[in-house]
């Protein structure tokens, strides 16, 4: 799409499906790279392309293992030392996000630490999408552009029109998540008050709003473990939901969470392609929907100096 010859588009090793179909999107290629590691498991990057002058987009997500953010930050370190005009970091999901603040005493606010090191590490700019929490915005020293899969997702449920639905947010923390879906989609809003008495562990404690009949979606940025979806689902049922669809952003599917929701009686389970699954992660109800047309146009307005909040006006 974009005629400039200073356009370069590398992928790290965790999501190069992903940026492939941004590349086609974008008309180009996946630049020449190498990233491998040593027996011992040290990383090695190199450029085998010139990429001095250049604006270079740099497309790896952060999820586990922690050698993906480790890929990144070699990645953009060896793209400043050779000299490119400019680096963006493109993370489609943002790994650490979740601990963004010291909500009890001594812990990591691992959100900033990630931040400070693709920062220091060479980044100029950097693109992500859906962040778990938005301040981590704030976190950022350099340009941070944020899309939403809301176009996507939306523009998914829309199209497929179930009725009598209510959209569901999984907790107090996803409601403006949550509330933007059901304007997109015209749709009253219910919530699912949980208690979190411990990471990963989760407890229903009320549903907020009526489901009584109606289908429900439930939308959430992450689904990590499943737990809160998964009881969620079970205290809806109890309250008189039908057909409860959910949707997520970020398939992070760890622990047990694809046995948790297989056996629920889910109608549809809708991700993006943020992350990579694998074979073992691709449940029969999964249905994985793409990011990369929004990555694309938003990478191409970056590198042409225009809007990108134009994108989901």
């Amino acid at each position: 799409m974009s005629n400039s010859s200073t356009l370069r588009i590398f992928a790290g090793n965790s999501n190069p499906l992903l940026a492939q179909k941004i590349a086609s999107y974008l008309g180009m290629e996946v630049g020449a790279s190498e990233v491998r590691s040593f027996s011992d498991g040290e990383i090695w990057v190199k450029y085998n392309e010139n990429i001095r002058g250049c604006d270079v987009f740099i497309i790896q997500s952060t999820n586990a293992p922690a050698s993906n953010i480790l890929e990144l930050l070699i990645m953009l370190d060896t793209a400043r030392r050779a000299s490119a005009r400019r680096i963006t970091a493109v993370i489609p999901y943002f790994g650490y996000a979740r601990q963004d603040r010291k909500d009890q005493p001594r812990v990591a606010i691992t959100a900033k630490l990630v931040a400070n090191l693709i920062s220091t590490a060479g980044a100029d700019r950097v693109l992500t999408m859906d962040l778990h929490a938005p301040q981590i915005q704030g976190f950022f020293d350099i340009p941070l552009d944020h899309v939403y899969a809301s176009p996507v997702l939306g523009d998914y449920f829309r199209k497929i029109s179930i009725p009598n639905l209510v959209v569901v947010s999984p907790d107090v923390g996803s409601n403006t998540l949550a509330r933007a879906y059901a304007g997109r989609l015209h749709s009253p809003l219910a919530i699912i008050d949980k208690r979190r008495p411990k990471p990963n562990i989760s407890e229903v404690v009320n549903i907020i709003g009526s489901v009584d009949g109606k289908n429900v979606l439930i939308i959430d940025d992450i689904i990590d473990t499943a737990g809160t979806i998964y009881k969620g689902a079970k205290a809806l049922k109890g309250c008189g939901a039908k057909d409860i669809y959910v949707a997520c952003t970020h398939p992070v599917f760890s622990g047990q969470a694809v046995q948790m929701l297989q056996d629920n009686d889910f109608v549809k389970i809708v991700a993006t392609d943020t992350i990579a699954l694998p074979e073992s992660k691709k449940l029969e109800k999964l249905e994985i929907l793409t990011v990369s047309k929004l990555f694309g146009e938003a990478i191409n307005r970056i590198h042409n100096e225009e809007s990108i909040s134009s994108l989901f006006d």
